[in-house]
């Protein structure tokens, strides 16, 4: 992992950030690292946070969220909703 690879996923979030968060069922995109059976990696992705994991069959194409968003991988976490306190 390299410091150049942490920017490019930071810069490519905040230019998809917004058109993410217009999805249903996302309440929050990041960057950070890929989990894999529960497990981080030291994989750098988008991590897009949504309150419960939904099958692709049950969703509109422009619903999905992309495996990888220009050479970046995203992963999917479900985190419920997000509130402040």
């Amino acid at each position: 992992m390299s410091e150049q690879m942490i920017q490019h996923a930071q810069e490519v979030k905040r230019q998809h950030e917004d058109d993410l968060l217009r999805k249903p069922n996302v309440v929050g995109v990041g960057v950070g690292f890929r989990t894999r059976g529960g497990k981080p990696t030291n994989e750098v992705c988008i991590v897009v946070s949504v309150k419960a994991k939904v099958a692709s069959s049950k969703l509109k194409p422009a619903d999905m969220i992309p495996s990888s968003i220009e050479n970046v991988p995203v992963d999917v976490i479900a985190t419920g909703e997000i509130r402040a306190l």
